[in-house]
């Protein structure tokens, strides 16, 4: 299967199967099965996989469409798409360095496995780069136990991707990049996952306990690995996420706003003013998330990737998530303004209280104050405006 083709049966799984089971994935605050077993079907799992190593090679712009195409039916199963991906790109650019993983990368694609994140924990306050936990080697390998406030879709995932302290005596900084296989861990689930938005991710906290092998930790430290690929990989997806979910927002309020014109032939009603402003709005959001995603593109793909630690990408990858996530909540506020009391009901064809719900999340998941602060501290030694 070439991206193209892929792209093709997103777009009809979307249609036919997502986009159906939305309301009742939201009611029911359950993982969206269907569509992850559909799309585990055509080749989803393995899209982030280059071709030589059984995947479909998917460019990262690629990925983000068709996590854009489900977020326009389906937020929270455009979530747990663009969190995999995160994960194997993580373990693509940064974990073939033995046999053994790479005929696990190879069996991701094969298997259609899913994977998880964990890379929460108690005691770091949301801080992915501090840990408390830590690696304890043994004759087999080594063991691991974290507390972890949330796991993305834990229960519903294979195998889980996550970081920890590299030893008992290594300072929280310190970090290394494990990959829990099926079979190597326990994870017992803490607490329930009964959110306002984005319910279909089911990802409450967990006890995390880890039997592995040596070749399950990456060699690459996981600053690097968060660095150049986890952080500008999480910050483009979800935003693709978010734009999907403007996007319906806005294409709801534009037929609304067209019904309105054809019942009044010759003028033009008040409120496609409001609809002009608000593609707007929406171009420029679009802008953000193309830009930014062309930018890491062309870096990684280069033989340096030195640009990719420095502060002004840093920034810039901050700046996206943080404005992405803020524009689309006033995308979807302002498209329900538009569409009025049909976007508050929940039982209609313009209803947009889910997506307002689970845009909502964006300002949240990394809390964009953490992301602020951590720009103020850069912006003191950074020149470039």
């Amino acid at each position: 299967m070439t991206p193209s083709e892929l792209l093709s049966a997103v777009e009809e799984i979307a249609k036919t199967i997502t986009g159906p089971a939305a309301a009742d994935v939201d009611i029911q605050g359950r993982f969206p099965v269907e569509s992850i077993d559909a799309l585990k079907r055509a080749g989803m799992m393995g899209a982030a996989i280059p071709v030589e190593l059984g995947g479909i090679g998917c460019s990262l712009s690629e990925l983000g469409q068709m996590c854009m195409i489900l977020g326009r039916k389906c937020t929270s199963t455009s979530m747990i798409v663009a969190m995999h991906h995160i994960q194997v790109a993580s373990l693509v650019n940064h974990g073939l360095e033995s046999d053994e993983m790479v005929a696990y990368v190879r069996s991701v694609a094969s298997e259609c496995r899913l994977i998880s994140s964990g890379t929460s924990e108690m005691g770091p306050s949301g801080d992915m780069r501090q840990s408390v936990c830590f690696v304890s080697p043994n004759e087999k390998g080594f063991t691991i136990e974290k507390q972890c406030t949330a796991v993305s879709y834990g229960q519903m995932a294979q195998d889980i991707l996550f970081q920890a302290r590299k030893g008992e005596d290594s300072n929280s900084g310190d970090q290394a990049t494990i990959l829990a296989v099926e079979g190597t861990y326990d994870l017992k689930q803490v607490g329930t996952w009964d959110t306002l938005g984005m319910r279909g991710t089911s990802s409450p906290g967990g006890v995390l306990k880890v039997a592995g092998a040596p070749w399950q930790i990456l060699d690459a430290p996981f600053s690097t690995v968060a660095a150049i690929t986890q952080v500008p990989w999480a910050h483009s997806l979800w935003s693709h996420c978010w734009l999907g979910a403007a996007t319906e927002a806005v294409d709801k309020a534009s037929k609304v706003v067209r019904r309105k014109a054809r019942s009044q032939p010759g003028q033009v009603p008040p409120v496609a003013y409001e609809l002009s402003k608000l593609s707007g709005k929406l171009q420029v959001m679009r802008s953000l998330v193309k830009t930014f995603t062309d930018e890491y593109t062309s870096i990684a793909s280069s033989s340096d990737h030195s640009n990719l630690k420095s502060l002004g990408f840093a920034l810039r990858e901050n700046n996206l998530k943080i404005n992405t996530s803020e524009i689309a909540v006033e995308i979807v506020t302002e498209a329900m303004r538009i569409v009025g009391i049909g976007a508050y009901k929940n039982d209609g064809e313009a209803s947009l209280g889910r997506q307002l719900r689970d845009v909502c999340s964006g300002s949240l998941m990394i809390s964009n104050q953490r992301i602020h602060e951590t720009n103020a501290s850069m912006l003191l030694v950074h020149k470039s405006v």
